[in-house]
């Protein structure tokens, strides 16, 4: 059993430092390129037909292809995994529209070829994915059992997880069995995921049946029932770990639900309007793109997640307190925005702030104004775009000025801002004596 003696929780602010170190390289441009290329021509095949109008499925496929999506990390992992399965059933043989089984021309067998080499690159994508969400949990678990009492204790839990494991694999099957389809069968998967959460969340706060459990496994280092406490809160030290590294993730989510969209809309019009050479080409390379990115991403995280520790030392986890600093989400199409009274001319007002990195967008807008007592506002630093900015300005007038954060032109990606602002009134020399003015 590992020693947990002088040992706390990670925090935000030390997981904050430990990302600085690991700065996920940029996903390829080409990644929005082709996403909204395969996205406008879906657009172009879903335009009303007067004798087949557009079915629900693909009004919902195009729903879901338009929606923002999942916010937390491993919810985007299983949605990729649902999306490449998906995928891969529209490749098979069977799927495909009924004049392309025939094979009755040159571009058909072609076109044929090309479909089974993209199955088989899906179909080690998904692998890809799967191996990565089993290497994940095998070694969070595994990193938690070296702080349990190796003795009798840590084989019960062990034998739980066994046996919680096995029953919620008999749940999926006894629903694929049983007919369900896909996306009913990742809906579950996801159910079960968010269960063990709930299932730590209990164990770790003693609560109902589990406060039993923990006080029968007497020896179970307080901090560890801390840790899995607070983990997976929404504001908690995963917080941080989304906000690096999720939006690349996000853009690989929203391609290749956007290649699904594709195929899915070329299978529904393809006895009217076949594919096209560039069509062809377009799905070709988004899908060498996407899974390429895909797999890059997944050995980047891999490495980050495996070397990131769950305790930190106090004094460790206190060498990064904020130090002044506010961290907040901008969210896509919104503001953040601080106001200060200001009393005296000739007060500074200083800002500094920074857009934390691992983003695909890592800057936002910024602008001081001064607003009067009429509403009549004055702008004090013109609107521009930063990464990061260091500033101050003596003012001339008193009253109300606005500090202005502006995400409002980004439609998909929200921001993780980190700022200070300080108000520093004037410096007011002080009156000199009557005994120095005699002297």
């Amino acid at each position: 059993m590992a020693s947990t003696n002088g040992l706390v929780p990670i925090t935000r602010a030390f997981l904050s430092s430990y990302y600085d170190n690991y700065p996920f390289p940029p996903l390829s441009p080409d990644v929005s390129r082709l996403t909204d290329h395969l996205y406008n021509i879906s657009k172009l095949l879903h335009q009303p037909q007067s004798s087949s109008p557009l079915p629900q499925g693909e009004r919902l496929l195009m729903q879901e292809a338009e929606s923002e999506p999942p916010h937390k990390m491993d919810e985007n992992m299983w949605k990729n995994r649902e999306q490449i399965e998906e995928i891969m059933l529209l490749l098979q043989t069977s799927h495909w529209p009924k004049s392309l089984q025939q094979l009755s021309t040159p571009q058909d067998v072609e076109l044929a070829r090309l479909l089974s080499q993209l199955r088989d690159k899906f179909e080690g994508a998904l692998k890809v994915v799967e191996s990565f969400q089993a290497k994940n949990s095998n070694n969070i678990f595994n990193t938690v059992m070296t702080y349990m009492p190796q003795d009798f204790r840590g084989t019960l839990i062990r034998q739980q997880r066994e046996r919680s494991e096995r029953n919620k694999q008999a749940e999926v099957d006894a629903l694929v069995n049983s007919g369900g389809s896909i996306r009913d069968r990742y809906a579950l998967l996801w159910k079960q995921q968010m269960d063990r959460r709930r299932t730590l969340s209990q164990l770790g706060s003693a609560t109902g049946v589990y406060k039993t459990l923990v006080k029968y496994l007497v020896g179970v280092p307080q901090v560890l029932l801390d840790f899995i406490r607070q983990i997976n809160d929404d504001h908690g030290p995963m917080e941080e770990q989304r906000q690096r590294y999720g939006p690349p993730l996000y853009a690989l989510t929203k391609m290749v639900l956007t290649i699904r969209l594709f195929l899915s809309s070329s299978w529904w019009r393809f006895e009217d309007i076949k594919m096209q050479k560039d069509q062809i080409s377009v799905l070709e390379e988004a899908v060498q793109v996407y899974v390429s990115e895909l797999e890059r991403f997944l050995n980047f995280i891999g490495e980050v997640f495996a070397n990131s520790p769950f305790f930190v030392t106090a004094e460790e986890a206190g060498a990064f307190k904020n130090n002044g600093y506010s961290e907040t989400t901008v969210g896509a199409g919104k503001t953040h925005e601080v106001s200060l009274n200001v009393e005296m001319v000739n007060s500074y007002i200083a800002w500094d702030f920074s857009i934390l990195q691992g983003k695909i967008s890592t800057d936002i807008g910024f602008c001081v104004e001064h607003i009067d007592t009429s509403g009549n506002k004055t702008l004090i630093l013109p609107y521009r775009r930063y990464e990061s900015d260091q500033g101050n300005f003596c003012t001339v007038m008193a009253g109300h000025y606005r500090l202005l954060w502006d995400n409002s032109y980004s439609t998909f990606f929200k921001k993780a801002l980190r700022y200070k602002v300080d108000c520093i009134p004037p410096v007011v020399e002080p009156e000199p004596s009557s005994t120095a003015e005699a002297e």
